[in-house]
């Protein structure tokens, strides 16, 4: 199993396992490493742009869970969710449309509450 690591401010660093299927968006982010982004919040979901694109997947899907990691075809965004959202319709988060599954945090994803719009993330093997 390959991992990227994302380095945010306050000493918030999280560890993505990535999925082991080679699929296009899992190759183009490996690719695109390493890379610096801003963050941006919404609800209990982080996300940044990514200097890639990929297609929508087969196995796309909007209902995610928590400490997943997904890239949003729509925006050119990865992902990574650690609780609901607004357009969750449970407890579950839920993306606005349907992304990418590209991995799951190793650990507790709920340190990204700490990590403020518009800070800087670091992504990287």
């Amino acid at each position: 199993m390959v991992s990227i690591r994302m380095r945010y401010p306050h000493g918030v660093e999280i560890t993505v396992d990535v999925r082991p299927e080679n699929t296009d968006t899992v190759k183009r982010l490996m690719d695109a490493l390493p890379f610096t982004s801003k963050v941006h919040r919404w609800g209990d979901e982080v996300y940044f742009d990514a200097p890639f694109h990929s297609s929508l997947e087969g196995d796309a899907r909007a209902e995610m869970e928590v400490g997943e990691v997904a890239f949003w075809p729509d925006g050119d965004a990865v992902a990574v969710f650690f609780g609901r959202t607004p357009v969750s319709k449970d407890d579950k988060p839920r993306a606005y449309s349907p992304c990418n599954v590209i991995g799951r945090v190793h650990g507790d994803a709920s340190a990204l509450r700490r990590v403020d719009e518009g800070s800087s993330v670091e992504v990287l093997l």
